[in-house]
């Protein structure tokens, strides 16, 4: 397994991010249930809204079909996005390469 960064960029539609919010942590947490996901969050003070993503992955294209049942993604809430392998090398995450 590898580790992927998964940058998101969110649409500027506050009321439509915060309602799909819900859904889209359920099905995060999913995936945080399944081992896939190691850790999720946005960040702050950036506009336009933005997340990280951690994921633990075969591949590239195994992320983005985890990323394409988000929620977020089928409502169009996210603006852009980019996956990019990461390797940690110390921390909590270097455990996990």
């Amino acid at each position: 397994m590898s580790i992927y960064a998964v940058h998101y960029t969110y649409c500027d539609n506050a009321d439509a991010i915060a309602a799909g919010r819900p859904a889209h942590r359920a099905y995060l947490g999913s995936l945080v249930e399944a081992g896939s996901l190691l850790a999720s969050g946005p960040y702050v003070d950036t506009a336009p809204d933005q997340a990280l993503l951690i994921f633990s992955a075969d591949s590239a294209e195994a992320v983005a079909a985890f990323l394409a049942g988000d929620p977020f993604q089928k409502d169009g809430l996210v603006a852009s996005h980019t996956i990019t392998q990461w390797n940690p090398v110390l921390g909590v995450f270097a455990a996990q390469v």
